[in-house]
Formats: structure tokens, C-alpha cells, sequence
């Protein structure tokens, strides 16, 4: 079954090379395929015989190449960061634009690799998102989150429980990226326990007994192999002061609950309050990077303890409660953020029902509020 996309990748492609970039299983090859119809050459790492080559010889990728080719793919680029200096090259002497994918930053980052000095822009792919699914299961979502392999499948707690071992199989053990994989493991299911909570390093340091820095290295390895982000507190209210900390999010619901060995979300629970925060986080940040909003995502949260769940940029100010019935202690966060006049729009995104506004704040069904996002008139 081939579900359509909303990343265009050959509106992308008209101007300008790019890096597409996203974690393992959400689709790019077969976006590729889809929206090229095998019509450029494709450079596959993954190929063993490509990779030796290239490797050893980064100089022959022109060869490889037919002359006169618009377009060039080079899949899971990551593998051969040398390789990035042909492309350039060949950027700017055949004027060939490249789309060159991958699953992981984290060698790029640390060879020091030729990001191509905006000869191409970044784009990601993320897993699944609502307006992509037909007949969209939330039920379903929730537990298993969005990655096509799983979402669609008959059995997703076995794909699940493969992608988590390719993951630190292929990710992990093979680039060498951590020298305890055992701790790693653990680290990996401590992460998945506190996804959506302010990062203490120095507890889950203690819980694991490993040194606090070591913490830190461990997510920025989730965070360059696409699979967790961290989203920063809102500073700019001034009657109230912001805490100074992050909070980390991993990159799909399925993929964090198969870690914390959740098999069900019932609802009326901390468990699907927290899931139901999960997943809107998620189709906004996917939102934003589809659609080139170039602003900040951010949660608020002040030394009081008042908070409100995500802030998008000045724009909007968003709350999520998992109610049918909206009370005025609900709206209690978006009311005090309110006051500082800062954000442009306010809304409740619950379980409600009916559609309204009460003292500025729209508040919105889950899925009507979605709806609006993903035809544009949101923001």
C-alpha cells in the first residue's frame, strides 16, 4: 500500500540540491521512487560493492554518473563523508543537483564532512503523519506510532521490536559510537521512560552510574541519529520567569512505548494524556519543517510551576488536555501566558467536541484542530 506524502520532492529538487534526512524506515527510498520513477541515478551505500568503491576511490562517483544528468541520488551519504567533496565538485562544474540521503548526521558532524556551503538545503522526513493516513486510526498511532513498516503492518510489535535492534545494530554497534552497548541500552530505555519531561542528567547519570556527561553524549547520539529531539523552554515573558531546561521528545510514539514495554494506552490515564501531548508535538514539528515555517518550537514553563505544553514561535500558544469537558482551571497556563501579550493566537487542543472561544482561547477537538493545521489555516 503506498501512501502519498506531503514532502514534494520534486517541487524540492527544481532549484536547488538538497540533504534529505530521516531516520531509519520512514520512507525515503520509496518517496524517492515514487516521485522519480528511477529516472536518475541512484548511488546506494548500502550496496557493498558501491560502498568499497567509493570509498576507496571517492574520485570515480563522476563515473558513475551519466553525463548530461539533471539529478543525482546518493542514498545513506553519511557512510562516505569524503565523498561530499565529488558532489561539490560536481555541483558547481556539471551544475548536477544532488539529493543525497540519510539516516544519521553523526559522521558528518564529527569528520568535519563538506556540508556543501548552501549549495544544499536540509530537509527532513519524518514518520507518518495524520493528514497522510487515510481512514487515520488514533488509537492505533498512539500505541504504534507512525513509521509506514509498523503502522501498516499486521504484526507491529514484531516490527518494532526489528527496527529497535537494526537501530543499535546498524547505528549503533557498527560505527562504534558508544563503547558500553549494554549501558547504552539501558540509557536508550531511560530515555524512552522520561520522553516529554525536562532532561535531569544528573538523576538518570545516577540511576544508570555513569557521569553526567556521559548522559550528554548519549542524547546528542539520539539527537544525530534522528532519533529523539530536544525542544527548548519559551524565555521571553517578563512577568514571569521561564526555568532554565529542555525537554526531550523521541522521534515516534511506537518506537517509545515498544522501549517502555507499553502494550496499551487507556484512556482516561496519565499514560494517554501524555501520548496524546506526544503525537500533537509531533504533527507540529512535522508541519514546520514540511512547510518551511521557519520558527522556533518551545514549551513554557516558569519557577511557579505554571506552564503551557508548546509555544510556535510568537505566533501561537498551544495547551493539551486529554478531556471532553474544558473548566477554567484547564485554561488557567494559556490565560497567565496571555497576559505577557507576546503570542498572537491561544489555543485548547482536547477531547471536546464543540468548537469555541472562551477569554481569547479557541478551544479545538484534537482532530478538528489538525485539520485546520494541515490545510494551512493555522498558521
Amino acid at each position: 500500500m503506498y501512501l502519498q506524502r506531503i514532502l514534494n520532492l520534486n517541487k524540492l529538487m527544481q532549484d536547488k540540491s538538497h540533504f534529505l534526512f530521516g531516520p531509519r524506515q520512514t520512507g525515503k527510498t520509496r518517496l524517492i521512487k515514487a516521485a522519480f520513477d528511477e529516472q536518475y541515478p541512484i548511488i546506494d551505500l548500502l550496496k557493498t560493492a558501491t560502498y568499497l568503491r567509493l570509498e576507496q576511490a571517492p574520485w570515480e562517483l563522476e563515473d558513475m554518473l551519466p553525463k548530461g544528468a539533471p539529478i543525482a541520488i546518493i542514498d545513506e551519504v553519511q557512510r562516505i563523508p569524503i565523498l561530499l567533496n565529488e558532489v561539490h565538485r560536481l555541483i558547481e562544474e556539471r551544475g548536477t543537483k544532488f539529493l543525497l540521503t540519510g539516516s544519521s548526521a553523526r559522521r558528518l558532524k564529527r569528520s568535519h564532512a563538506n556540508m556543501l556551503g548552501g549549495r544544499a538545503w536540509k530537509t527532513e522526513l519524518f514518520p507518518l503523519v495524520s493528514a497522510e493516513i487515510t481512514n487515520f486510526d488514533f488509537d492505533r498511532y498512539l500505541l504504534y506510532g507512525g513509521l509506514p513498516s509498523v503502522y501498516l503492518s499486521t504484526n507491529p510489535e514484531h516490527e518494532l521490536e526489528g527496527y529497535v535492534d537494526t537501530y543499535l545494530h546498524d547505528e549503533i554497534r557498527s560505527e562504534a559510537m558508544v563503547r558500553n552497548l549494554p549501558i547504552f541500552i539501558r540509557f536508550l530505555t531511560a530515555a524512552a521512560l522520561t520522553s516529554g519531561q525536562i532532561i535531569n542528567y544528573n538523576k538518570i547519570a545516577s540511576d544508570l552510574q555513569i557521569s553526567p556527561h556521559t548522559v550528554k553524549e548519549y542524547y546528542s547520539i539520539l539527537e544525530d541519529t534522528l532519533l529523539g529531539f530536544a525542544v527548548p523552554v519559551f524565555t521571553k515573558t517578563i512577568k514571569r520567569k521561564a526555568i532554565s531546561s529542555t525537554k526531550f521528545y523521541l522521534f515516534d510514539l511506537g518506537v517509545r512505548n515498544f522501549l517502555c514495554s507499553i502494550k496499551s494506552i487507556p484512556p482516561k490515564t496519565e499514560m494517554f494524556g501524555d501520548a496524546l501531548e506526544h503525537f500533537i508535538l509531533l504533527e507540529l514539528r512535522a508541519y514546520l519543517s514540511y512547510y518551511k515555517k521557519r520558527l522556533d518550537l518551545c514549551f513554557w514553563r516558569t519557577i511557579n510551576h505554571q506552564k503551557v505544553d508548546f509555544i510556535i514561535g510568537d505566533e501561537l500558544a498551544i495547551e493539551i488536555k486529554a478531556t471532553e469537558h474544558i473548566t477554567s482551571r484547564h485554561l488557567k497556563g494559556l490565560q497567565l501566558l496571555r497576559e505577557e501579550g507576546i503570542c498572537k493566537q491561544y489555543f485548547m487542543v482536547c477531547l471536546d467536541r464543540s468548537l469555541y472561544e472562551k477569554d481569547g482561547i479557541r478551544i479545538y477537538h484534537w482532530r478538528d484542530f489538525l485539520g485546520q493545521l494541515w490545510d494551512g489555516k493555522i498558521i
